[in-house]
């Protein structure tokens, strides 16, 4: 079947709920997708020595990668309301594809830095993937669903980080980007095939126009202006994740530490934690309610960012706080998720939007402060940042929850209970 490309849904389409495969291959396809952004992480010291770039300009590469993808889906993402997923999320994926061609292809920094940034502008497929699923969650299963998939996403940051630092040790940088180039390739043809047709969306029809789209943001904002407290509240930890994981690319490698690549990539398998505590949390967080459940996770967070700050001088000391923040990180983000996907579903896409967008200015901004911080500073000035970082995140998260609406007897997205 073709997908629509009209703003007119088809009368007959049938709404049906996600079954465990098309979640499980979903899943997979976020996870695919998302790594692409990550293999940077345990590699970053090999490629700023490679192109003989300072500590600061290498993180130009990830800063303007988030910057980038936070511009993309600001024009690309509210699409996702009008056309078909199927469509947009195989077009995006091809742009990856690119993007990581041009990165393995570079003989000149300008160059690589150049394909990063448009392999952030095309990164929308893993924005659409939860606004899809979350239209086609079963009744009282939207913390479920969206843990499965941030199960995924965390499956494939891991298998990125910890490939990339091995490859890259052993068989060097560019060797990551061209298999990453090839797995890109499988799923690009794979989208199609696992993605349905735009199903029926009752509600408001959003505007005919591209412009009028994406401006159409704005007042379904004004109308849900949570998603902008959630944003920032995920902006930040956005920040603290990659703010740690960049400067742990460079801290281990540093003549100081002295590690290789491949230890930043073992030290990232922590992350396959996550695989067995992502969908319970999630579901905890589906009993406790996002608000709640987000302000303790922050304090959570907070602590192990605290012990990272103070007994960051030993590779041993570091993993219990890398444990512990792999743990909660991801649930800050399903968390702020769940404030908003349970609205309805013409609008969710374009709540997504200003969400990412927000996320993504923190992670690009974060990135670029977090090198700089390390260059200037070192290991102590990058964690001293994060820790500034968490306890924002903090304050944010407890004033959500105690003004928000689980505590005025209303559900996760406003609704009375």
């Amino acid at each position: 079947m073709t997908p629509e490309t009209s703003g007119e849904a088809d009368p007959e389409p049938q709404q049906r709920h996600l079954n465990q495969r098309d979640l499980f291959l979903l899943a997979l396809a976020a996870a695919v997708v998302t790594a692409n952004a990550y293999y940077i992480h345990p590699i970053i010291a090999l490629v700023a020595k490679d192109f003989d770039v300072s500590p600061s300009q290498i993180g130009l590469v990830p800063a303007l990668n988030q910057i980038a993808l936070a511009l993309g889906i600001l024009l690309l993402l509210p699409l996702g309301d009008r056309f078909s997923n199927r469509r947009l999320a195989t077009v995006f994926a091809a742009g990856q594809l690119l993007g990581l061609i041009v990165m393995a292809l570079a003989t000149d920094f300008r160059v690589f830095l150049a394909g990063s940034t448009f392999l952030g502008f095309s990164t929308i497929t893993p924005y659409l993937l939860p606004a899809y699923a979350s239209k086609r969650a079963p009744p009282g299963k939207l913390g479920q669903v969206t843990a499965t998939l941030t199960t995924g996403v965390v499956a494939g940051i891991l298998l990125a980080r910890v490939g990339a630092g091995w490859i890259g040790e052993h068989l060097g940088w560019r060797t990551v980007y061209y298999i990453a180039g090839g797995v890109m390739l499988l799923v690009t043809l794979m989208l199609p095939q696992i993605m349905d047709e735009r199903e029926k969306i009752e509600g408001e029809a959003p505007p005919a126009n591209h412009v009028g789209l994406v401006m159409s943001v704005i007042p379904v904002v004004r109308r849900h202006p949570e998603v902008i407290l959630s944003g920032l509240i995920q902006a930040l930890g956005f920040g603290i994740f990659l703010s740690v994981w960049l400067g742990l690319g460079l801290y281990l490698t540093s003549p100081q530490m002295g590690y290789g690549t491949d230890t930043v990539g073992y030290l990232a398998g922590v992350a396959a934690l996550n695989l067995f505590t992502t969908a319970p949390l999630g579901a905890w967080a589906d009993r406790t309610g996002p608000r709640k459940a987000r302000a303790i996770i922050a304090l959570v967070q907070f602590a192990a960012i605290l012990a990272l700050f103070l007994f960051g001088h030993s590779l041993w000391l570091i993993v219990p706080s890398i444990l512990l923040m792999t743990m909660v990180g991801p649930l800050v983000d399903i968390t702020g998720r769940m404030t908003f996907l349970s609205l309805p579903p013409s609008v969710r896409t374009r709540l997504m939007t200003a969400y990412i967008v927000l996320m993504f200015i923190g992670g690009g901004l974060a990135s670029w402060g977090a090198t700089y911080a390390y260059e200037h500073a070192g290991w102590h000035g990058t964690t001293l940042l994060t820790l500034c970082l968490s306890g924002m995140l903090v304050t944010l998260a407890v004033i959500a929850w105690r003004f928000g609406p689980e505590r005025k007897g209303r559900g996760p997205g406003g609704e009375v209970k």
